[in-house]
């Protein structure tokens, strides 16, 4: 086969029209997507503000919730529960990982179980709350929603499941992400280096975590579950936003070019 590699000609780059509207309608525009990227930037600071002022009111009703609580230890709060996979290798597997900064699972791509290549994975279920024992000292904490049913996680997946009578997933993830859970994560993950810093079953289960009411926790779920819900509707706002600046601009070329 030969080479199919274009080369751009100098001269044919010099010898296109490009369409223009006229000087006065080009400073028209440009001050329209002035415009445009001022209201864009005003929608964001907006959102940004009311986002901290639900996370400061999170904080403020958390303090009040554990104010005289009783703390406990996650051995007897939310025991460490492993599932081990048998893998099978004519079978394809959803497999999940946890981002830093209490940013939640995703999920990673598929893949066939004669493709694996690291040992004793663990099965998720909607509840758990998942540790990832070389990165929670950064916050790799999260809980396991509905969505997340019949995924995997490699070995270095610590699973908790929380007794019911005593807490919730969702409270318990809250607290080990406030500074003072994350220095008892940092104490319980011992090393000199980021990639030693490994969380180990013993030293997470010695965690001792606040216990208050089942109805304080879940009058705090509640608003953490508004506050999620906001979140999710100021990302579709934050989508369209991005978008409005060049989609006017694709709209003004786009008519240039008709028009030329």
């Amino acid at each position: 086969m030969g080479d199919r590699r274009r080369t751009l000609n100098p001269d044919a780059l010099f010898e296109s029209e490009i369409p223009l509207p006229t000087l006065t309608e080009q400073l028209a525009i440009v001050a329209r997507l002035d415009t445009l990227e001022d209201k864009a930037r005003q929608v964001t600071e907006h959102l940004d503000a009311i986002e901290a002022d639900a996370e400061r009111l999170l904080a403020v009703r958390f303090r009040e919730a554990i104010a005289d609580a009783p703390y406990r230890p996650m051995a007897e709060v939310a025991p460490v529960v492993k599932r081990p996979v048998d893998i099978d290798l004519e079978k394809t597997y959803n497999e999940v990982g946890a981002r830093s900064f209490g940013k939640g699972l995703f999920t990673k791509p598929t893949f066939d179980g004669a493709e694996a290549t690291w040992q004793k994975p663990v099965w998720i279920e909607p509840g758990d709350l998942v540790f990832s024992n070389i990165k929670a000292w950064e916050g790799a904490i999260a809980v396991a929603g509905p969505m997340h049913a019949d995924c995997i996680a490699s070995h270095r997946y610590i699973t908790c499941v929380p007794d019911r009578r005593l807490s919730s997933a969702d409270f318990l993830r809250y607290y080990l992400l406030t500074d003072e859970g994350l220095e008892k994560i940092g104490r319980a993950s011992p090393g000199t280096a980021d990639r030693n810093r490994t969380l180990s079953m013993t030293n997470l289960m010695a965690i001792e975590v606040p216990v208050p009411s089942l109805e304080a926790q879940q009058a705090f779920d509640t608003l953490q579950a508004k506050a999620a819900e906001l979140k999710a509707r100021h990302a579709a706002i934050r989508e369209a936003n991005a978008a409005l600046v060049p989609a006017t601009l694709e709209r003004v070329f786009s008519g240039a070019a008709q028009h030329a």
